[in-house]
């Protein structure tokens, strides 16, 4: 009898330590799972972040501030106000992408396989030429320094180039994130209607500007053979 009882409280003990190193494994197992996912949620709030940040800052506001100082400046109304809304409209996109293009560097240490490898070249290049961009706002030459046209050049190709990588680079993290198709086209959308208005715009720029260059030089003559005695001061270019 007494043999009996042992047996079955070792019998007992072993079926109580059983379902209790059972259970603990589940309990743990549930822990790791919900881990799991709150960083998995995590992960992808930060590349929502990123993603924002980079859309309305190289996406929006960058394109935006290129046209204004590439446009408004055809009305003389706006000279040269036109040039402080560029460099404000810049320097806020400058901010607010370096702001996403830091969180998308974190993810990148934190998640190496986060993004492919040449988002994140193209990404550090557009962070390079768009700093260089900025402090060549610094070096601006005046007017009529021997040295303005070159930097014009210099400016306007380095504005380009970093707008090509700003569409690439877009659409090529929108394709990472997999976000919802609406939103990929929203954002595809909203470049192909920057393509366009650059379009429309710089036709009606060149035109304005043959226009006045023929008057200017239709004035000149004019001054030349006498006809017109008033000095006509030559109009500034505006391309």
């Amino acid at each position: 009898m007494e043999k009996k009882l042992t047996t079955t409280l070792f019998f007992s003990a072993l079926v109580t330590l059983f379902i209790a190193s059972n259970g603990h494994h589940n309990a743990s197992h549930g822990q790791t799972a919900d881990t799991t996912t709150a960083s998995i949620d995590a992960l992808q709030r930060r590349r929502n972040v990123h993603g924002v940040l980079n859309a309305v800052g190289w996406g929006i506001l960058m394109p935006l501030g290129a046209m204004i100082a590439r446009y408004l400046k055809l009305f003389k109304s706006v000279n040269p106000a036109w040039f402080y809304i560029h460099v404000v409209c810049q320097c806020s996109a400058y901010v607010i992408g370096v702001a996403g293009w830091a969180t998308g560097v974190k993810l990148g240490i934190d998640n190496p396989v986060t993004w492919s490898e040449g988002h994140k070249n193209v990404g550090m290049a557009l962070f390079s030429l768009a700093t260089l961009q900025m402090f060549s706002l610094g070096l601006r030459p005046g007017p009529d320094h021997k040295y303005r046209l070159h930097w014009t050049i210099y400016h306007r190709l380095m504005a380009y180039a970093i707008i090509g990588l700003i569409v690439f680079n877009i659409l090529e993290g929108l394709s990472l994130l997999e976000p919802d198709t609406r939103l990929w086209l929203g954002m595809f959308y909203l470049l192909v209607a920057y393509g366009v208005m650059s379009i429309i715009l710089e036709i009606i720029t060149w035109s304005v500007y043959i226009h006045r260059k023929r008057k200017n030089r239709k004035n000149s003559d004019q001054n030349v053979n006498g006809v017109n005695g008033a000095n006509t001061r030559p109009q500034q270019d505006i391309v």
